[in-house]
């Protein structure tokens, strides 16, 4: 018996090691994002695995920009349409999050809570899986990433590691896919079009989301833009 529980607390000793490692890499790779480009994130690598064990054919467009030169409008959209609070909160929007867990609750779930921030980190490090383990990590790590990389870097690397369709990453990339221009080119309409395919980017597309543009570009009109 003290054999079987010297090797339990062995490989629970282990285990907790091997998280505060990860999670230390994890902080690293935050903080040189800092001046550094990421080369690639968790679900682009996610979506080339998937494609090779369903044999299926896979081309990865990926090309980081910097933010100045992604339209205005476009960076506008994406805010409204994913984050509306994006730059009053510090990572979480508490008052987002409440209203999802009272839907929950109520059974009427129809909006996300994750902040551009929340959804970067996870972007980077854990791929479009859900788990307990990968919120708690998220939890953690979302806070790191507001203080090192601050609102304009977390923007400006959202924008070009979020997936905008099957292989197609990026404000760049997708810009030159959908409406055959650069980034900087990009509209109002265009923009909203394109900020709506977000939540479903792999089932969406721009010209089929009139309705949802719509209420993006009267959220750009409430906010400013």
């Amino acid at each position: 018996m003290s054999l079987f529980r010297s090797l339990i607390r062995r490989l629970v000793a282990g285990l907790v090691l091997l998280v505060v490692l990860l999670w230390s890499l994890a902080v690293l790779i935050l903080m040189a994002a800092r001046w550094i480009d990421p080369p690639t994130t968790a679900v682009h690598m996610q979506r080339r695995l998937q494609s090779w064990l369903h044999n299926t054919s896979y081309r990865e467009r990926y090309k980081f920009i910097p933010l100045s030169q992604i339209s205005p409008d476009l960076q506008h959209a994406v805010i409204a349409a994913e984050d509306t609070h994006f730059y009053q909160h510090h990572g979480f929007d508490w008052h987002e999050i409440q209203i999802a867990a009272q839907e929950d609750l109520e059974g009427e779930r129809t909006r996300g809570a994750s902040t551009i921030t929340q959804q970067l980190v996870k972007n980077l490090f854990f791929g479009t899986g859900r788990s307990i383990f990968r919120k708690g990590a998220e939890v953690t790590l979302v806070p790191v990433a507001e203080f090192v990389l601050g609102k304009r870097r977390i923007l400006e690397i959202y924008l070009n590691v979020v997936e905008w369709g099957p292989g197609i990453y990026g404000a760049e990339s997708a810009c030159r896919y959908y409406d055959q221009t650069a980034a900087r080119n990009i509209g109002r309409q265009q923009a909203a079009r394109l900020a709506a395919i977000l939540p479903a980017p792999l089932k969406r597309r721009p010209d089929h989301m009139n309705s949802y543009s719509a209420i993006i570009l009267r959220r750009m009109g409430q906010m400013g833009w």
